[in-house]
């Protein structure tokens, strides 16, 4: 059987989101996540582990946070319809959730700041604070369910959404296996600031939702 790729290509055009819808995509989620952020608590959570450890605590945490955030991709809205609550309801609450989130890495202490403060001895940092909160943040979570849209985007949409997600934590462990050199560069300061940035881009796009929302579920 000959393999012809321009055939797939043809198969998947008429699902692919557009280059905006992608790019979208990517800056919310790349804004949720907050990758920059998250180096201080990794280095914080792993000042007292060996090199490999510190490898290690870094694979487990994007793992687990990809299985958490990729469910919410393909089952939040599922659960959504299992409770009988209309996206567009979930659109306008969820939104309203990530304006607060964003406000709070606004004019609150930063990202890596609140999340350092959480850190305690005994627990394994791979799962807390880095997988949750810190990458599979409760807004992360949010975001995947908005960015899905059943009645809208078939298995492959929502398919392309997992790889951007995946493309992004991809980004995150390789921050966090450089964040030594990072860190060196961009100071604590710099990753304050960048935090907050991110919680700008997140505002603006909390609004957007609850717009959508308000239109959907009223219009």
């Amino acid at each position: 059987m000959s393999f012809y790729p321009h055939r797939i290509l043809v198969f998947l055009l008429p699902t692919l989101f557009s280059m905006n819808d992608l790019l979208t995509q990517f800056i919310l989620l790349f804004a949720v996540i907050d990758p920059i952020g998250t180096i201080p608590v990794y280095m914080a959570s792993t000042i007292h582990y060996k090199q490999a450890e510190k490898k290690r605590i870094a694979l487990k945490a994007v793992g687990i946070s990809a299985l958490i955030l990729v469910f919410f991709v393909l089952a939040g809205e599922l659960i959504l319809d299992m409770m009988d609550i209309p996206l567009s309801a979930f659109q306008i609450a969820g939104g309203i959730v990530l304006f607060i989130f964003a406000l709070t890495m606004i004019f609150g202490e930063s990202k890596p700041e609140d999340e350092i403060k959480s850190i305690r001895k005994n627990d394994d940092p791979s799962v807390f604070p880095l997988a949750i909160p810190s990458i599979a943040s409760p807004g992360a979570m949010m975001a995947a369910v908005l960015l899905t849209d059943n009645t809208i985007h078939g298995f492959m949409d929502q398919f392309i959404t997992s790889l951007i997600l995946l493309f992004v934590l991809l980004i995150v462990l390789l921050l966090l296996l450089g964040s030594h050199y990072i860190a060196k560069i961009i100071g604590h300061g710099g990753a304050s600031i960048i935090s907050r940035v991110m919680g700008l881009l997140i505002a603006s796009m909390a609004v957007k939702s609850v717009l959508t929302g308000i239109t959907q579920y009223f219009f």
